[in-house]
């Protein structure tokens, strides 16, 4: 049967292509062989996959091509009797929020699978809701500074008007002390003034005696 699929890929489709490619260099076999498997599976050509292996796909998948030529190099080591494979750090998907996957390293043994995959978007999915929340609160907290900057603004420009108001009020406090004590002076002048000067006069013995005001000499 000739394969004739010309439509689009879909992230479903990648995500097979890379799986594949992965688990066969891993595996010690060709991209070749993995283009066919996954041709026979999608209906389309083994040129079709490679092609869309070495334009799309290929460069997201660097660090997993790395890590999947490890194992096959620890892989063949192990089959030779050598010590065996060291754990290797967790697998990085990219995407449009590059993330490593909080599960188990990638061993041979658990390749790289749908779950695997669901349950990294699900994982995702929750750190977006997480971050979306904590975006809403620090808007929210920014709003509230404002707020608070803006009723600050307003009681500072009170306060100074209340100064302003205070020293009025004591320059006309110290203006009317003034006036109080110029007119206290003024006063005790005119008392003074209104005094009549003492008169004298001799006793029989020859001495100077004060005479009281209002009586006959």
């Amino acid at each position: 049967m000739v394969k004739v699929r010309q439509d689009a890929w879909s992230h479903e489709d990648d995500l097979l292509l890379a799986e594949t490619v992965l688990r066969h260099i891993r595996e010690g076999s060709t991209q070749l062989n993995a283009f066919e498997e996954v041709g026979d599976q999608l209906n389309r050509t083994s040129a079709a996959c490679g092609f869309r292996w070495n334009a799309e796909i290929r460069n997201k998948y660097n660090d997993a091509i790395d890590l999947a030529k490890r194992q096959r190099k620890e892989k063949k080591r192990a089959m030779q009797g050598n010590k065996p494979k060291k754990q290797q750090p967790a697998l990085t998907i990219p995407n449009e929020r590059t993330a490593t996957i909080p599960a188990q390293p990638f061993q041979p043994e658990s390749p790289l699978t749908i779950d695997t995959v669901i349950q990294f978007l699900s994982s995702m999915k929750h750190q977006f809701y997480a971050s979306d929340q904590s975006e809403q609160a620090l808007n929210r907290v920014q709003h509230e500074n404002r707020d608070l900057r803006e009723k600050i603004a307003s009681l500072e420009n009170k306060l100074s008007k209340t100064e302003e108001q205070l020293n009025t009020v004591q320059e006309d406090y110290q203006v009317f002390l003034q006036i109080m004590d110029r007119a206290r002076k003024m006063t005790v002048l005119d008392d003074q003034g209104s005094l009549k000067a003492p008169t004298f006069r001799m006793d029989k013995n020859g001495n100077l005696e004060q005479m009281i005001q209002g009586m006959n000499g």
